[in-house]
């Protein structure tokens, strides 16, 4: 397991895990990052992210980002 800031821009991961407090893990799944789903790295711009989760764009900081474990 990594966190899904060691991804690679164009590189499809698996959610393993999310760390946190109960409300950012809430927060986290509401957005579409639940355990099982599949994240596409977009880009990666100073250890900011944007991900494709299901039929979104997101974009997370590298804080939230370290949260995610592939």
């Amino acid at each position: 397991m990594m966190p899904l800031t060691m991804a690679k821009a164009g590189e499809t991961v698996t959610v393993r895990k999310i760390s946190g407090k109960d409300e950012i893990r809430q927060h986290l799944a509401e957005l579409g990052f639940v355990v099982g789903s599949d994240v596409t790295v977009v880009s990666e711009i100073g250890g900011n992210l944007i991900v494709q989760v299901k039929d979104s764009r997101i974009a997370l900081d590298q804080t939230m980002a370290n949260r995610i474990m592939v």
